[in-house]
């Protein structure tokens, strides 16, 4: 079963614009990135409050929080880092959802394409906050990134099994292994053994000269065969809209409020093709 959310500051920075098009195209989740062009872990108090009471007046929920936990240099000062993820989990609370986006580190500077000296750095830092999110009653979903140690479908599957603990599962993004020069099927049978939510995007070309998402269904991403799968896996979960019709980079994307329905009917389009069913 599927439940459909987005993150919808790609439709608007003003959460309300946001919020009357994700309910005109029938979805009640926001993967909660940013409001008025400013992450969520950068808002005042005051900007939270006025956030939660919108979205509780409106009926609204979040599927997770969109952080940005993990997008930093391996080699940066981890204890800093762990305050934003405290902080990050402290939002979890006051919003009221028991999940967070995270991933899993950029290389230091000066790096020449091998991330062996720098794996079980990885490895520990992923590991001490799955501890500290699971004493929190909170999951941790990673998302294959462009750039991070998990942007490659055997360094997820290597993250997930040497972590191995069930506060950190991932998040699967076909367009991103697109992007990255990766098969996306190959992407999902590599590691959908741990793959816990999705966000849907999809991706036409590799590499960085390309700069805009693909109607779901018309890029490389290969979304319904993992879709079919996932669904024959009796997948319970979201699939998180992030269409990046417009654009996108590493602090998120833009499609609009004209183009965003069209992503949104264009996946449930291949949902149902694939025999899934979505709760609403």
């Amino acid at each position: 079963m599927f439940t459909l959310s987005a993150f919808a500051d790609e439709i608007s920075s003003d959460p309300r614009e946001q919020i009357a098009v994700l309910k005109a195209s029938n979805i009640r989740h926001i993967e909660f990135r940013s409001i008025y062009k400013t992450n969520c872990l950068a808002l005042t108090g005051e900007q939270i409050d006025h956030f939660k009471s919108l979205i509780d007046g409106e009926g609204v929920a979040l599927s997770a929080l969109g952080s940005p936990i993990g997008k930093v240099a391996i080699d940066s000062p981890f204890e800093e880092h762990l305050d934003k993820f405290k902080r990050a989990m402290e939002l979890c609370h006051e919003l009221c959802t028991p999940n967070m986006r995270v991933f899993s580190y950029y290389p230091p500077a000066n790096f020449d394409g091998n991330w062996a000296p720098y794996r079980d750095e990885v490895i520990r830092r992923m590991r001490v906050k799955a501890e500290i999110a699971s004493k929190e009653k909170i999951k941790l979903f990673h998302e294959n990134e462009h750039k991070i140690f998990g942007d490659s479908p055997e360094r997820v599957a290597d993250l997930m099994k040497s972590v191995n603990h069930p506060a950190l599962r991932s998040a699967y993004d076909a367009a991103n292994w697109v992007f990255c020069g990766y098969d996306p099927v190959q992407g999902w049978e590599l590691t959908k053994q741990y793959v816990e939510h999705f966000h849907i995007k999809d991706w036409k070309g590799s590499g960085e000269h390309e700069h805009t998402g693909r109607i779901p269904g018309t890029g490389d991403g290969n979304i319904a065969h993992s879709i079919k799968d996932a669904v024959q896996r009796s997948y319970d979960g979201f699939a998180v809209m992030e269409p990046h019709l417009r654009g996108g980079g590493p602090t998120g994307g833009m499609t609009g409020p004209d183009l965003f329905p069209l992503a949104v009917e264009a996946f449930r389009h291949i949902l149902h093709a694939c025999g899934g069913a979505e709760r609403f």
